[in-house]
C-alpha cells in the first residue's frame, strides 16, 4: 500500500443497518403469517411466525458479533478485527466499489491468495476516516 506508519479505524455498530435488519424481519415474520394463516390455521400460523423470528434474530445476533470493530491500515495491507479482538481477515485492497457516500465494498486479498469481501456503512466510522478509507480503496485498487 503506501510505506506510512500504521493507522487504526475504530468502527461502531451501524444503526442503518440494524434497522433494515429489523425491518426485514418484521416483514417476513408477517409474511409467512399471512400465508399460513389460510391454509392451516391462526395457531399453526403464529408458530410458524414464532420459528421464522426466532432463526432470523439468531442469523442477525451471529450477523452482528462478526461485523468488524477496527481497521488497521498499515504498509502491508489492511487488517479486520472483530468485537472480540480477533483477527477476521488481512491482505492487500484488491478491489472496491463505493455506493455514494453510505457504503463502501471491499475485497481483499491475503498472502495464500484467498479473497476477503468486506462491506463498510458510512455510519459505522468518523466521517474523516471513512473518506480516507476510500480514497485508499480506489488507489489501492488501482495499483
Amino acid at each position: 500500500m503506501n510505506g506510512g506508519p500504521s493507522r487504526r479505524i475504530a468502527l461502531r455498530r451501524s444503526a442503518a443497518l440494524y434497522l433494515a435488519t429489523t425491518l426485514f424481519i418484521a416483514v417476513a415474520v408477517s409474511a409467512v403469517c399471512m400465508t399460513v394463516a389460510p391454509r392451516i390455521g391462526v395457531g399453526s400460523s403464529v408458530l410458524a411466525a414464532a420459528a421464522v423470528l426466532a432463526i432470523l434474530a439468531a442469523a442477525a445476533a451471529r450477523h452482528a458479533r462478526n461485523q468488524p470493530a477496527a481497521l488497521k491500515i498499515g504498509p502491508e495491507g489492511l487488517s479486520v478485527w472483530n468485537r472480540a479482538g480477533i483477527l477476521r481477515a488481512q491482505g492487500r485492497i484488491i478491489g472496491c466499489s463505493q455506493w455514494s457516500d453510505s457504503l463502501l465494498m471491499l475485497c481483499l486479498e491475503d498472502d495464500g491468495g484467498k479473497l476477503h469481501r468486506l462491506l463498510i456503512p458510512a455510519d459505522t466510522a468518523e466521517r474523516g476516516a471513512f473518506r480516507e478509507l476510500a480514497v485508499l480503496a480506489r488507489h489501492s485498487a488501482r495499483v
